[in-house]
């Protein structure tokens, strides 16, 4: 029983590195867009 379970915890460790060290090699392309944001006039206002 613990011997199945130390397996399994192997693998799903094996698993999650490798499953970083593909992201790392091929990381996800960011979604470029313009950012664009009105800004209230009165905090442009003299005092």
């Amino acid at each position: 029983m613990r011997r199945a379970f130390l397996i399994v915890l192997a693998v799903a460790v094996v698993l999650l590195g490798c499953g970083f060290l593909g992201l790392g090699l091929f990381p996800p392309h960011p979604q470029a867009h313009e950012v664009q944001q009105v800004l209230p006039n009165d905090r442009f206002g003299t005092h």
